[in-house]
């Protein structure tokens, strides 16, 4: 039977969740206060919609959440099927230069993806991808961290396992989708969140790719908007845009709290 924390560990974890929200707080008091209250340090005189309203008529953030949807579920469903594929070539597979391509795996994590934006930026012109949705999406559609983390995931399964799928007449596929995708769910939703919150806030590259303004995802609608505001106090409605941008992530964490933490701790990612 596990031991509930005391009054004093309860008061600790209250004062540590309450100063994280701190900046929540204050985003959400900033964004529905009046304009010439959003520099003033002290609770709002009255609460109003009035800021989100300009948002939505200053610039197309409906449009901006579509494109980064469909950027973020692009690249999500792509990445599924290379690292599953990847993940059990390297982990029950014997191939000649298996060394050589964990060593190219493990560089590939160790390189930032800042430094590949030339090369690529030059891959897409010749492809000519460039102010498309697509050509966002490509350079993620394999993920190092999600090879690495599937191909351990995959190794914890016993081999009986899948030898007795086998003998049962079972092949690749069927042994994929029967025995380790369903032993590994835990961690296909671990890898999954990561995925979505790290390209639903992405922002340079999605800026250098696309130029059109119905392309545009919303980090980029959001710095764009931002840009546009500095002329005058604007900060009410800025933080208003931030808020739409962030809540989407905001409300799937809660929604998959629960299943997020539990596939952490099952998967062991730190």
């Amino acid at each position: 039977m596990k031991q509930k924390p005391g009054i004093a560990t309860r008061a600790v974890l209250l004062a540590v969740s309450l100063l994280w929200a701190i900046p929540l707080i204050w985003s959400v008091l900033t964004a529905l206060k009046p304009s010439k209250e959003s520099m003033l340090l002290q609770l709002p005189s009255t609460l109003t919609l009035e800021n989100f309203q300009v948002v939505f008529d200053s610039a197309p953030f409906l449009q901006y959440g579509l494109n980064t949807f469909l950027i973020v579920a692009g690249i999500l469903a792509v990445q599924l099927i290379t690292v599953t594929m990847g993940a059990y070539a390297l982990a029950c597979v014997n191939f000649r230069g298996k060394g050589l391509a964990m060593a190219l795996i493990m560089v590939q994590i160790i390189i930032p993806a800042d430094v590949l934006i030339l090369p690529n930026y030059t891959t897409l012109r010749q492809l000519g991808l460039l102010d498309r949705l697509l050509g966002v999406m490509i350079p993620f559609f394999a993920s190092s961290m999600g090879l690495l983390l599937l191909r351990g995931a995959y190794k914890g399964i016993p081999s009986a396992i899948a030898d007795a799928a086998r003998i049962d007449g079972a092949g690749i596929f069927q042994t994929l989708l029967n025995v380790y995708i369903p032993s590994t769910r835990a961690t296909y939703v671990a890898f999954a969140i990561c995925s979505i919150s790290t390209h639903w806030n992405n922002f340079l590259w999605p800026m250098i790719v696309i130029n059109s303004v119905e392309k545009r995802p919303l980090t980029v609608g959001l710095s764009l908007f931002a840009k546009a505001s500095e002329s005058g106090p604007m900060w009410a409605k800025v933080t208003a845009a931030t808020l739409i941008v962030m809540l989407p992530l905001y409300v799937l964490f809660c929604c998959f709290q629960r299943v997020f933490v539990s596939s952490l701790v099952r998967s062991g990612l730190k």
